[in-house]
């Protein structure tokens, strides 16, 4: 089945695949009722300066002087980031089950993303992502963000990868097809069970 579908690679997101958001709305809105803050506002900066951070234009730092701490607080930048950091929690299903096709397939695995510098480093320390991850196109680290296609050519280019060779899970169903525009195999990612089906279905199931 590998042989006859020709994919070699995986581009995978983290966020909404591989763990949960590292700083959505859902996090944000946590964090306003914990600190007390008014979220409105706090979402208004947010959405102003976020892309830049997510680019690499900005420390965590500097995002949090925008964001939050452009006002005296009670609470501590280190109590605020310890927060944001705890919002990230694995999928262990999914994380499982690349793992397994990988080896089993030897596959090519390779994060697409878009994540803040400090959170995509914090999220693969802490749950060991580059165990079975080959390398992170992260918007951070190359200054480009998702869905601009310059990012997932980049991708194919560092992967040494045609399209045609790539699947591509993303939980943004946009994401996925402006990779289909690009001719990668771009699967909308909903939950555990369909990706595994799909992953079967190509030839690649992990038993």
């Amino acid at each position: 089945m590998r042989e006859s579908s020709g994919m070699t690679t995986l581009f995978l997101d983290i966020g909404g695949v591989l763990l949960s958001n590292g700083w959505d709305r859902h996090s944000r809105r946590r964090a306003a009722q914990r600190f007390e803050l008014d979220y409105e506002q706090m979402d208004d900066r947010h959405h102003l300066t976020f892309d830049t951070y997510e680019e690499g234009h900005l420390s965590l730092e500097e995002y949090l002087d925008r964001v939050v701490f452009y006002l005296e607080r009670p609470f501590t930048r280190e109590e605020f980031k310890t927060f944001m950091f705890a919002q990230s929690q694995p999928y262990p299903e999914i994380i499982d089950l690349i793992r397994r096709v990988k080896e089993r397939y030897r596959l090519k695995t390779v994060v697409v993303s878009n994540e803040g510098r400090e959170l995509t480093e914090h999220r693969i320390r802490t749950f060991a992502l580059a165990e079975f991850i080959d390398f992170f196109v992260s918007s951070c680290f190359v200054h480009i963000r998702k869905p601009d296609p310059d990012i997932y050519r980049m991708a194919l280019d560092m992967a040494q990868a045609t399209p045609q060779q790539v699947m591509y899970f993303d939980d943004r169903g946009m994401f996925v097809d402006v990779a289909r525009g690009l001719g990668i195999h771009g699967i909308h990612h909903t939950c555990f069970e369909t990706t595994r089906a799909v992953l079967a279905d190509l030839g690649f199931s992990p038993d």
